[in-house]
C-alpha cells in the first residue's frame, strides 16, 4: 500500500523527562520498566516508529519508509482505517502540553520534505486526529501553522488540523 500519510507524536520516557535513552529502548524492544515506576505500564508493550527526532534536532530512524512501523495503533484518516497500513510514524520528543524546540522543528521540515521525494505523501496529521479521545499527541504545545509555513504546504495537505 502507498504510504501517504504522516503522523506527528510526542513521547517522552519517563514521562517529561528529555534526553536519555529510554525511547530507543522502547523502540527497539529493550526497554527496562523495572528501573523507573512510572514506565510500569510499559511493560510488554511492543511498538515502533520510523523516526524519532530528539530536542537537539538530532533524528534517529526505526523502521524503513517501505516497512509497517507500529505507532498509531486502532486509527483512522478520512474513512481509512488502519493508519499503520499507509503512514510514516514521525516521534518527536516532547509533551503534549509543552512547545517543541527550533532545532526539532527544522530536522522535522527536512525530514518532511524529503518524505516527500520519497513517497505520494497527501497528509500530515497528529496522532490526537487520527485517534481522537485516545490520544492526545502531538498536543496544543504544537505549532501546525509554523510547520505548514515551513514546508510550504498548502493547508489542505494538514486536514483535520487548525492551521490557520
Amino acid at each position: 500500500m502507498a504510504i501517504d500519510l504522516v503522523v506527528l507524536h510526542a513521547i517522552s520516557l519517563p514521562p517529561g523527562e528529555y534526553g536519555g535513552p529510554e525511547v530507543e529502548d522502547l523502540f527497539l524492544n529493550r526497554l527496562d520498566t523495572r528501573t523507573d515506576a512510572r514506565l510500569a505500564d510499559l511493560a510488554g508493550l511492543q511498538v515502533s516508529a520510523h523516526f524519532f527526532i530528539r530536542r537537539d534536532g538530532s533524528c534517529l530512524q526505526f523502521v524503513p519508509v517501505d516497512r509497517r512501523a507500529w505507532h498509531a495503533g486502532v486509527s483512522s484518516f478520512q474513512g481509512r482505517s488502519g493508519c499503520n497500513d499507509f503512514s510514516v510514524g514521525i516521534e518527536l520528543e516532547g509533551c503534549d502540553a509543552d512547545g517543541f524546540e527550533p532545532a526539532q522543528m527544522r530536522t522535522l521540515t527536512a525530514l518532511l520534505r524529503a518524505l516527500r521525494r520519497l513517497c505520494p505523501l497527501r497528509a500530515v496529521t497528529g496522532h490526537e486526529h487520527i485517534a481522537p479521545g485516545r490520544k492526545t499527541d502531538p498536543g496544543p504545545g504544537f505549532d501546525w501553522r509554523a510547520l505548514r509555513r515551513r514546508v510550504r504546504w498548502s493547508p489542505r495537505r494538514f486536514p483535520d488540523v487548525n492551521t490557520e
